[in-house]
């Protein structure tokens, strides 16, 4: 369904990725791990179509990006990692606005946010200012705001921030059945463990270049042949430092008198 081929994006001749390649299939959620400064918003910025790449192409069914957006975005949901919202209009003017800009069927769209406002637990605040507004709140409105048009493609980026635990739970559920019912998800995060329990597949990024693509699977078989867990194997390929040594020096430093 999606397809990235040697993306490259430089800033004033400095790359921030240089050729980056995969794919993302129906049913696949690709998990996207990476210390910071990695390149993963830059990537994510450019499956979204929020920045023109220096050099590789974004292919989805079969057509570069770039040649119909408008098109391209129809199909796709994403959910930013910072909840940007308007904080003077309430939620269900919020998600009336995106569905309005989508071009969504005016009783379709009602029917979904009257539905999808009481699965996460938004109803009785729909009318509500964002700007009054916890920050979970805004995560669950960005939430459903990338999905209330059935797009065929989700990217969500650090999706969990702020959410308390019954919509983390749900959230790991709901990614599961996307999925079986052939959505893609890229899915961009810092939270190990999750990503360990929701991806299929994954991408390790570091100094924007690709260090390991592939199943899952393929990490539990190195799980098996001594590697240990994702997060072994993430501070093995990625991390050039002692993480253990540098928790215990800290403590130390606290702790002196």
């Amino acid at each position: 369904m999606l397809e990235v081929k040697g993306l490259m994006k430089s800033y004033a001749s400095i790359p921030a990725i240089q050729g980056v390649t995969f794919s993302l299939q129906p049913g696949e959620v690709l998990g996207c791990i990476g210390p910071n400064g990695s390149g993963k918003s830059t990537t994510v910025k450019m499956l979204t179509g929020l920045l023109e790449p220096t050099r590789g192409e974004i292919i989805f069914r079969g057509a570069n990006i770039r040649n119909n957006l408008v098109n391209y975005r129809k199909n796709l949901g994403y959910a930013p990692e910072e909840a940007n919202l308007y904080p003077y209009l309430t939620g269900w003017e919020y998600l009336e606005m995106v569905g309005i800009l989508r071009g969504m069927d005016d009783a379709r769209m009602r029917k979904k946010l009257e539905d999808l406002l009481q699965l996460f637990s938004l109803h009785a605040h729909r009318n509500s200012v964002m700007a009054a507004y916890s920050k979970g709140m805004r995560q669950r409105i960005l939430l459903i705001a990338s999905m209330m048009d059935n797009p065929d493609i989700l990217i969500l980026d650090e999706p969990l921030s702020g959410l308390d635990v019954t919509s983390v739970l749900i959230f790991k559920n709901l990614v599961k059945y996307l999925a079986q019912h052939g959505r893609a998800l890229f899915y961009c995060s810092h939270v190990l463990e999750i990503v360990e329990r929701v991806c299929s597949h994954l991408l390790i990024l570091r100094q924007g270049q690709v260090i390991a693509c592939g199943p899952m699977a393929e990490m539990e078989r190195q799980n098996r042949l001594g590697v240990g867990s994702l997060e072994n194997t993430f501070s093995n390929l990625v991390e050039d430092v002692d993480t253990e040594k540098i928790a215990r020096n800290i403590v130390d430093v606290i702790s002196a008198a």
